[in-house]
């Protein structure tokens, strides 16, 4: 029986030593240094750790929308629900175990970052006010391991994205990449890792997947309308009702 990542996520965080989830900053010194940042430009938390930090509803998009500097910040295990990073530079950062539950990384740079057993929902399913928003977002060549489903990441850059789940360790149940229901429309998959990854009921029109691996991806009833598959390997992928109408490059390994 396959188990949610959420559920997952607990022994994890029971794992993880304290220290190495130790923050440099509370919450209230977060605060203070986004109000004092300098008008035209957002406050800058480079290599940081806000690990473990209650950042609920904070609104990191900076003056004149420009967008925080998260640069390889350490956001493992923070409570980013509802906070809008819309613009932020995360490039590198770690937010494995982070609670985005209603955030907003619209915009965002989250190229090389790592996204693993993120925490999305309450309960077993994610529910509509709970889904997150990437929409635009860089995410190419991030490591992702978590459930996006319903998520808004509508022309995100998620080109190179290593998301492919690990068959050899899998005892707790099929751990992979969920996308199920996400809206992907004209979002970038080239060269990505997909390899398990879930895309049931997904809207993937004008998607790009060239030269992705998508083996035993599962795409069924999803809409692929003038997707571009070429070069992309779906050996075992299950495409069951899926729309695909205009799409390039399907059935070729």
């Amino acid at each position: 029986m396959t188990r949610p990542l959420d559920w997952l996520l607990l022994i994890a965080l029971v794992s993880t030593p304290a220290a190495a989830l130790a923050a440099d900053l509370t919450r209230a010194e977060v605060q203070a240094a986004l109000a004092a940042a300098p008008k035209g430009q957002g406050a800058s938390f480079v290599g940081k750790s806000l690990a473990a930090l209650d950042l609920r509803d904070l609104d990191f998009t900076g003056a004149d929308l420009s967008g925080v500097d998260l640069s390889a910040a350490d956001l493992r295990a923070a409570k980013l629900v509802g906070a809008s990073l819309v613009g932020a530079n995360l490039h590198g950062a770690k937010l494995n175990q982070a609670w985005i539950m209603g955030a907003d990384f619209s915009r965002a740079d989250l190229s090389a970052a790592a996204l693993e057993t993120l925490v999305v929902s309450e309960g077993m399913e994610t529910r509509p006010p709970e889904a997150a928003r990437f929409t635009g977002a860089n995410l190419s060549g991030a490591r992702i391991m978590a459930r996006f489903s319903l998520d808004d990441m509508e022309g995100a850059d998620l080109s190179l994205v290593k998301a492919a789940a690990d068959m050899r360790n899998q005892s707790m149940g099929l751990i992979r990449a969920d996308f199920s229901r996400a809206n992907l429309t004209g979002a970038k998959f080239s060269g990505a890792m997909l390899g398990n990854a879930s895309f049931q009921f997904a809207r993937l029109a004008g998607a790009d997947f060239t030269g992705a691996d998508l083996t035993d991806a599962d795409l069924s009833g999803a809409d692929l309308t003038n997707a571009d598959l070429t070069g992309a390997t779906t050996t075992g992928a299950s495409f069951q009702s899926a729309v695909t109408t205009g799409a390039r490059g399907l059935g070729k390994p």
